[in-house]
């Protein structure tokens, strides 16, 4: 089963002349579902901060591990994944669905052109079922309303908050966002989160400038934290193992990679 929840009477116009965070980091992973205007941005951006493209990479690796973790190990069968991106190889219902077919997927996402290729991510098994959701994260009860049309949240649910949270600049509602969602869903239920760091331990003071540059030429806007900023979004949950890492090494097994300015964590909520 699949299926597309778009606002009624809404209907997003596509601006190209503007740089944009999902094309962006479409263009750092190889993508092509990038405009001039992305590849400027992100060209700029990446000579500024070299290692954004190893983050993105990183990120991505990461969703795989986390996804594939959660349904083999901890054998959930629903994934609510805010801030979904264009779709590339790999994503979370095509990860989950082929360790456990019957799995439901909803994606979130608010941007024209995401809205645009949601058909991609509407292939899951005739089992499961994906759904995607046109939302912003700022609007979490929008999201959790229009969510339970296609998942059961009396059931453990694995919330996917992957670089989503650091586009919305105020920490404090940030956190709120955290907990309205986790809320909303039963113990047994995971968060799984990325984040941007400016902590100089992991080479992370080098996203400042490059965030500016960003801010001024590109949409929407961006910040990094501290890892104390970040693990207060984990309050009254179950950090796994390996706790709060950089994301290219959670999990990684024996050959593990360099460290990148951009934590990853899984927690369950208890």
């Amino acid at each position: 089963m699949s299926e597309s929840q778009t606002t009624p009477g809404r209907s997003p116009r596509l601006n190209t002349s503007v740089a944009h965070n999902a094309r962006v980091w479409n263009y750092w992973i190889g993508g092509k579902d990038n405009y001039e205007v992305d590849q400027q941005v992100g060209a700029q951006v990446a000579t500024m901060f070299p290692v954004i493209r190893d983050i993105a990479r990183a990120d991505r690796a990461f969703l795989d591990r986390a996804v594939r973790f959660l349904a083999d190990e901890r054998e959930v069968r629903q994934f609510l994944d805010i801030g979904t991106g264009l779709p590339t190889a790999e994503n979370t219902h095509e990860i989950a669905q082929r360790i456990a077919p019957e799995a439901r997927i909803v994606y979130v996402d608010n941007d024209p052109i995401v809205l645009a290729h949601a058909r991609t991510l509407l292939t899951g098994t005739p089992e499961g079922g994906t759904a995607y959701i046109d939302a912003d994260v700022h609007d979490p009860d929008a999201i959790l309303e229009r969510a339970a049309q296609s998942l059961d949240f009396t059931r453990p649910v694995a919330v996917m908050m992957l670089g989503i949270l650091n586009f919305v600049l105020d920490t404090e509602k940030a956190r709120d966002i955290v907990r309205r969602v986790m809320d909303a869903v039963p113990a047994g239920s995971f968060l799984v989160l990325t984040h941007p760091t400016f902590d100089a331990d992991l080479g992370g003071e080098g996203q400042i400038p490059a965030m500016k540059f960003w801010n001024e030429n590109a949409t929407p806007p961006i910040t990094a934290r501290s890892r104390a900023e970040i693990s207060a979004f984990l309050e009254g949950l179950e950090l796994l193992e390996p706790g709060m890492v950089p994301c290219s090494q959670w999990r990684a097994g024996p050959d593990v990679p360099a460290a990148v300015p951009q934590f990853g964590a899984v927690a369950v909520k208890p």
